[in-house]
């Protein structure tokens, strides 16, 4: 039987940014379980919440004090449990945030360990002496810049972390340490979740012996300097494997549980990815940062496909193309002046002609851009010595908007905790549903054309040899073939079929006969009983030999 979780749609939560409840100006659980059914009318599978347990909020929850309590902004362990009842009564999987890689320094675990070196917890956290010199231990360096080592005056050492001061990293050396964690998501299973999104899924383990890291090869130095290191020593050892494979024992033991591991990796993340996800016992499935960036061309869609199947042709991707830690794609990917509704009709149509999990954060179902968060608005501080060549990340973060003539478009009655400004309340919900053509009708019916037909779920992939840009995009299954062609241009493009076929879904563009044109971020989806070949006009005529064939 297939598993439920290869053929998902999975819709991200950021809980304080999606509906608020009681009026503090944050969002919470209540809120969530309210806005629900929004969720399920847009054919999703699923719904991916970001974390909202105990923290002191330094990292906006990525910084956990207790694994398994609610923190009280967004509720209770009661508000938890109805939302779970809810979302399966909507047939929706709940699938939540495990940030294992790393503590709040308030957890009660941290606060033991650096009290001095011989108490029972004294190893669960990654510490080191000093250099001779007084110096931190080796050359790691923070994600969030600096060193990635903090002096504790108290054991008279260094501890490790890899983001924030705030966040020590957990020694997965230690088995007591993965025993706890262990135990902490038996908690949530046993609360009836369905999955687990694992943040920083590589960063586990690290080099017991503390080597340094290696420089990389760059040619002009980055806004934030952890890109110029080959992280090989500090994340993704191969000691990590054998984490993953007690976490899928785990889940193993519930049934039809599932994993989805974020693979933070710059120097092979598709080689990580397919590593992690080989064979049926570590991850079920990898989340891609491969198209959370601004390369928006036929030749990168291709070959991140094409390079994760090959590398990994029994383990499983899950795509997105925007999350709450990158610029919005709406934004990203728009030209400026340019339309931003066809760029994010096209988007959905794109997306959902791939093979694998998608996942679909708030918000980008309406279109949404990037908010212009000023310097005196920021809340996201992992950032903020970057500013202003890192904007961070509360651009994409701000509330979701619901009611256009609503206060704050629906979110909160009280001020939220970032602002809802002008051009993202004007794409807001309930103008969307008043449109035929809106953004959100463009979502939903992709997905059920994805949902309705098998060669988009569960068939062969192969591409066609277009030029940019172009892309062809060919899905097979039980003699059914469907041909998705995508202009990812700025400029109409216009393409001759080498025979007659049949539009088969949503289309941005116009089929007459053998012609086919595709405006500006134009898109259609063609049926037929074979392969179909495909002629840019700009080529030449139908049976030259430069036709564009099909490549798998």
């Amino acid at each position: 039987m297939r598993e439920w979780w290869r053929d998902a749609v999975i819709y991200q939560i950021y809980p304080r940014s999606f509906q608020d409840s009681n009026g503090d100006g944050v969002g919470d659980l209540p809120g969530i379980t309210r806005r629900l059914p929004h969720v399920a009318s847009l054919g999703a599978d699923a719904i991916w919440l970001s974390p909202f347990f105990a923290s002191p909020d330094k990292d906006m929850g990525y910084d956990v004090s207790d694994y398994t309590a609610v923190n009280p902004l967004f509720g209770t362990l009661a508000d938890f449990d109805a939302l779970i009842e809810e979302a399966h009564r909507l047939n929706l999987r709940v699938i939540i945030d495990q940030v294992l890689s790393h503590t709040s320094d308030q957890h009660t675990w941290f606060a033991e360990s650096r009290r001095d070196r011989s108490n029972p917890r004294a190893d669960w956290y990654v510490w080191a002496d000093p250099k001779a010199d007084g110096s931190p231990p080796n050359n790691w360096i923070s994600v969030f810049g600096g060193s990635a080592w903090h002096f504790d005056p108290r054991r008279r050492q260094y501890y490790l972390h890899n983001f924030l001061t705030e966040q020590p990293d957990l020694n997965f050396h230690n088995p007591e340490v993965v025993d706890a964690l262990l135990d902490s998501m038996r908690f949530w299973l046993e609360r009836g979740v369905d999955g687990f999104r694992l943040d920083t899924v590589n960063f586990y383990v690290h080099d017991e012996k503390l080597r340094d890291n290696s420089p990389t090869d760059w040619t002009e130095f980055p806004a934030n300097p952890y890109e110029a290191q080959d992280h090989r020593f500090s994340k993704t050892r191969p000691q990590n494997l054998a984490v993953l494979r007690r976490m899928r024992q785990l889940t193993d033991e519930y049934g039809d549980r599932m994993m989805v591991g974020e693979v933070g990796e710059n120097m092979r993340p598709i080689e990580v990815m397919a590593e992690y996800t080989s064979g049926n016992d570590k991850l079920h499935m990898a989340y891609s940062f491969e198209f959370l960036g601004h390369d928006h061309t036929a030749r990168h869609f291709r070959s991140r496909l094409e390079h994760f199947f090959d590398r990994a042709p029994d383990g499983w991707p899950c795509w997105s193309f925007s999350n709450h830690d990158v610029t919005r794609h709406a934004t990203r990917w728009t030209k400026p002046g340019g339309d931003v509704d066809a760029v994010a009709r096209q988007s959905i149509a794109l997306l959902t002609s791939f093979p694998g999990t998608l996942g679909i954060y708030q918000g980008e179902e309406l279109g949404q851009t990037e908010t212009d968060i000023e310097f005196h608005e920021l809340q996201d501080l992992g950032y903020i010595a970057f500013w202003p060549e890192i904007r961070g990340r509360d651009g994409c973060r701000t509330p979701m908007v619901w009611e256009h003539d609503a206060p704050n478009a629906g979110f909160s009655s009280a001020t939220p905790w970032l602002p809802v400004k002008p051009p993202q309340a004007a794409r807001a919900v309930d103008r969307q549903e008043e449109r035929n053509d809106s953004v959100l009708h463009a979502y939903r019916a992709s997905i059920a054309f994805r949902r309705s037909h098998s060669a988009l779920t569960q068939g062969a992939l192969a591409f066609l040899d277009l030029p940019e840009p172009l892309l062809g995009v060919v899905r097979s299954h039980e003699g059914r073939v469907l041909t998705c062609l995508f202009n990812l241009g700025e400029r109409p493009q216009a393409l001759t079929l080498g025979a007659e076929a049949q539009v088969a879904g949503p289309a941005h563009g116009e089929v007459e006969g053998r012609a086919v044109n595709l405006p500006a971020h134009g898109y259609v989806t063609l049926e037929s009983t074979g392969p179909l070949t495909v002629l840019p006009e700009s080529l030449g005529e139908p049976g030259s030999s430069q036709r564009a064939g099909m490549a798998s």
